[in-house]
């Protein structure tokens, strides 16, 4: 009989939420042979990461993924609707009464609130952790991604390196993919930065370092991120195919795509500037030295976790540590010229960094197998 998955996942970083579920959910049914069924509130967002999405269907089966657009929290629920998993994204609220029909099932379904990625040493003693329903008899696991074999590991699917190497063994396949995007060969020729970050990323300063520095950069950033410096580069709107060059810098704005041309994308760029969760873990399957922008928190709480990251990361890498950190505001008189001289110039050690990084994480296994393989041991 067909294991049953049910994730929730409620839109609050327009597209890290629902690109990490999205992976998530592929992956089950795709390596694992689960009926996933993924409940999302913005079908919209959705959409610019997966075209095949019809944002005004209640229903529909997207790549053999069933997807529920979850209005509210008001929905009924019987014991034969309930999955034999259920996931609970980012501690979103389940509907009541599917947490009531949860309690009617039996057996009970293996229940999980899936926590975000961080590198701080706490997520250890969380990982797995229970908490028992206050009133009924249900008992939630939390389940927390790492980087070590005390946590629940990475996404990463099962073919992406082997992708990764056929895709980078043949140039012509970088230069073609970027073409479509409406590429020149100028612009393939440059040094190519792929730039995704949050409104208040000091673009600005850095696109004046780019213009005014001695090396030719080419810049793809998607269309509606760092809008207001990227218009004020360009003098225009910041539509998908803008393109403008300024001094030794040329801006091309591209449209969204699709999750695996958003892995290309990464793996044609020579410096990859990303943010969240979802991009972030993906530049590191990159291989490519790559920026992290991390999501912002009240009294600047992201900085622990940004610190954290690059104290297992970046051990020796002191021009990528000091370029991050400017990046996320914790220095604000930053000179990004030398910032970035400093990050192109360490590259041979950041290589050779990314090099050892990937078996160091990948030893522990994939996030969607450890959750599978905890899930068969809790049933």
């Amino acid at each position: 009989m067909t294991m049953r998955l049910d994730l929730f996942c409620r839109v609050i970083d327009n597209y890290g939420d629902i690109g990490i579920c999205w992976r998530l959910a592929r992956q089950l049914h795709a390596e694992h042979g689960i009926a996933v069924r993924l409940w999302v509130d913005d079908l919209a967002s959705f959409q610019r990461l997966c075209p095949d999405v019809d944002t005004n269907a209640e229903n529909q089966v997207v790549q053999g993924v069933a997807v529920r657009h979850w209005r509210g929290q008001d929905g009924m629920y019987t014991p034969e609707d309930v999955a034999d998993i259920v996931i609970e994204f980012f501690a979103v609220d389940l509907p009541p009464h599917y947490v009531a029909a949860m309690a009617q099932c039996t057996p009970r379904p293996v229940w999980f609130n899936f926590e975000g990625l961080t590198a701080e040493e706490w997520v250890e003693g969380c990982h797995r952790l229970t908490s028992p329903h206050p009133q009924l008899p249900l008992t939630k696991h939390f389940f927390f991604p790492g980087f070590t074999d005390k946590t629940g590991g990475l996404l990463r699917e099962a073919a992406l390196f082997d992708e990764r190497r056929a895709f980078l063994a043949d140039p012509a396949l970088a230069s073609d993919f970027l073409q479509s995007l409406g590429a020149s060969p100028a612009e393939l020729a440059a040094t190519r930065v792929s730039l995704f970050c949050y409104p208040f990323a000091p673009v600005a300063p850095l696109f004046e370092a780019w213009q005014g520095g001695a090396e030719a950069i080419t810049c793809f950033v998607p269309e509606g991120v760092a809008t207001q410096a990227v218009q004020g580069f360009l003098g225009g709107d910041a539509v998908a195919g803008a393109v403008a060059t300024r001094g030794h810098l040329t801006v091309r704005v591209l449209p969204f795509v699709p999750q695996p041309d958003y892995d290309k994308l990464l793996w044609a760029c020579d410096v990859n500037l990303v943010r969240g969760e979802d991009s972030w873990v993906r530049a590191q399957w990159a291989g490519k030295p790559f920026v992290w922008h991390i999501y912002p928190q009240d009294d600047n709480l992201h900085h622990k976790k940004l610190r954290a990251f690059l104290q297992r990361y970046a051990v020796g890498l002191d021009a990528i540590s000091a370029f991050t950190l400017a990046w996320n505001g914790v220095h604000l008189d930053a000179d990004w010229p030398a910032l970035w001289r400093g990050l192109r110039s360490e590259a041979p050690q950041i290589a050779a960094r990314a090099a050892e990084w990937e078996p160091e994480v990948t030893a522990h296994g994939d996030l969607t197998g450890n959750l599978v393989a905890f899930a068969q041991s809790l049933r």
